[in-house]
C-alpha cells in the first residue's frame, strides 16, 4: 500500500530547527505537513542533498554513501559514483544558492549550504583529500559527464560556487576538468557534455575547445524532430532525455555564447522557444493526481526529468499558455506522489534506485547511489524568491487536472519551428 509522506514545518524556522548540523539529515522525521508549497519544496531539496555536502565537505562521502547497483552493473562504481552525486545535487541547488545572501533562517541555511559545496568541490579535486576522484587516470568516461554537470552549476551559481574559491582550488578544478579531454563522446547527447565543460572555460576566461561546442550545437540542430523534441543522436527516443540533459544544457551553452558576443540572439532565441514548447509538453504530460508516464531509460532520475520546465520558471521565461502557479501546483503533486512513497530513501536518508520507492530493477547498468540526485535539477525554481509569483500566486489547476474535470482545457498544437 502506498504511504506519502508530508514534511511539516510551521514555521519554517522549525525545519531549520530540526537540522542540528553536526547530524545527517535522516535525523528529520519523515511525516511532515507543509504549510506552503515553498516550504515543502525546500525543506525536501534538503533532505536529499545534505547527506552528499555534509559528507562530502567533511572528506567522508566515499567513506560513508551507500553503493547501491542494479544486477549487472557495468562501470567501476567507486570510479564515477561519488563525482555523480556531488555534481549532480549543485546542478541542482545552485538555482537556491545562486538567490542573495540575507539573514534570514532560510538565508543562514543556504550560505552553511554553499559554503558545505564549495568544500565538497575542493576534496572531490584534491589529490590529498579521501574523497578525490582520479580525473588523471584513463578510466571510466563517465566521469565526463559529471564534470559536465557540475561545471553547470558553476554558471549558474558562479558566485557562490566558483568565484569564492582559492586560487588553487580553481586550478585543480580547471586541471581535472581538462584531464577529460581524452574521452570522445559519442554521438548523442554526450556531446553536449564535452560542450559544457568547454562552455565553462570560455565564461572563466581560459583556453577553450571551441570546435567541440560548435560541433555539438550543430548535431543537435540537426537531430531536431520538430514540435520541441531533439533525437538522442540521429534517432529519436521516446524518453526524458531531453529534460535530464539536452534542453536545459543546449540553451545555457548558447546563452554563454551569446554573451561573448558568438552567436546570435535570432538562433539563441529559436532554441529558447524549442524548450518553451517542450516544456508546455511537459506540463501537459502530469496527470490530475501528480503522475506521469514512467517511459524511457533512466527514469530512476525522479522529477530530475522535469527540468526544463524549472529552469523556464526560474528564468521568467514559461510559455504565454501556462502560469506559474499551475507550474508550481503540478510539480509539487509530482514530488509528493514520487518522494512520498515508502523506500525512496534509506533509513540513513540516501535515495534509493527507483522511480517511486525502492525499485532496484527500474535502473540500468549504468545507474548507482551517487547517479540518483540528479532528481536535484527539479528544483531549480527555488533560485525564485519566496515574493515571487510563481509561490505566491494561489494554486492553480494544471492542464492535465483541467482537462480531467471538465474544467476549460485550451487547445494545443505542435509548433513548426
Amino acid at each position: 500500500m502506498r504511504r506519502r509522506n508530508f514534511f511539516k514545518i510551521a514555521p519554517l524556522a522549525g525545519l531549520f530547527g530540526l537540522i542540528n548540523p553536526g547530524n545527517v539529515i535522516a535525523s528529520i522525521p519523515e511525516t511532515f505537513t507543509a504549510v506552503s508549497d515553498r516550504e515543502y519544496w525546500l525543506a525536501l531539496m534538503i533532505r536529499i542533498a545534505e547527506p552528499v555536502l555534509k559528507n562530502a565537505s567533511k572528506g567522508e562521502l566515499k567513506k560513508n554513501m551507500p553503493l547501491e547497483t542494479p544486477k549487472g552493473y557495468a562501470k567501476k562504481v567507486a570510479e564515477v559514483t561519488y563525482l555523480e552525486a556531488l555534481g549532480r545535487t549543485l546542478a541542482g541547488v545552485s538555482g537556491w544558492l545562486s538567490l542573495p545572501a540575507d539573514q534570514t533562517k532560510e538565508g543562514l541555511k543556504r550560505a552553511e549550504f554553499a559554503d558545505l559545496a564549495r568544500k565538497s568541490i575542493l576534496n572531490i579535486v584534491d589529490p590529498a583529500s579521501p574523497d578525490y576522484t582520479d580525473f588523471v587516470k584513463k578510466g571510466e568516461s563517465q566521469l565526463l559527464v559529471d564534470a559536465a554537470f557540475l561545471a553547470h552549476a558553476f554558471l549558474r551559481a558562479p558566485l557562490q560556487l566558483w568565484e569564492p574559491l582559492p586560487a588553487a582550488g580553481k586550478q585543480q578544478v580547471i586541471t581535472a576538468f581538462r584531464n577529460l579531454r581524452w574521452i570522445k563522446p559519442g554521438q548523442n547527447n554526450w556531446l553536449l557534455f564535452a560542450a559544457m565543460v568547454e562552455i565553462f572555460f570560455l565564461k572563466i576566461g581560459e583556453e577553450w575547445q571551441q570546435e567541440k561546442v560548435t560541433y555539438a550545437i550543430d548535431k543537435h540542430k540537426e537531430w531536431y524532430k520538430g514540435d520541441g523534441w531533439y533525437g538522442d543522436g540521429e534517432k529519436f527516443h521516446f524518453d526524458y532525455y531531453n529534460g535530464f540533459v539536452i534542453q536545459p544544457m543546449l540553451v545555457d551553452i548558447v546563452k554563454v555564447l551569446v554573451e561573448k558576443g558568438l552567436y546570435t540572439e535570432k538562433d539563441y532565441n529559436l532554441i529558447l522557444r524549442r524548450m518553451q514548447r517542450y516544456g508546455a509538453s511537459q506540463e501537459r504530460m502530469i496527470s490530475p493526481e501528480g503522475s506521469y508516464p514512467a517511459i524511457g531509460r533512466s527514469v530512476v532520475y525522479r522529477v530530475g526529468a522535469f527540468q526544463p520546465l524549472g529552469q523556464l520558471a526560474l528564468n521568467h521565461q514559461l510559455p504565454a499558455m501556462i502560469s506559474p502557479a499551475q507550474v508550481r501546483s503540478a510539480l509539487t503533486a509530482v514530488m509528493k506522489r514520487q518522494f512520498g512513497m515508502k523506500g525512496t530513501f534509506s533509513p540513513s536518508g540516501w535515495l534509493q534506485l527507483g522511480f517511486c520507492g525502492h525499485q532496484p530493477e527500474a535502473a540500468e547498468t549504468y545507474i548507482s547511489t551517487g547517479s540518483l540526485y540528479l532528481c536535484s535539477v527539479g528544483f531549480l525554481p527555488l533560485g525564485l524568491p519566496a515574493n515571487d509569483v510563481f509561490w505566491t500566486n494561489p494554486a492553480e489547476d494544471w492542464s492535465g487536472k483541467k482537462a480531467w474535470s471538465g474544467q476549460l482545457y485550451p487547445e494545443d498544437h505542435s509548433v513548426s519551428f
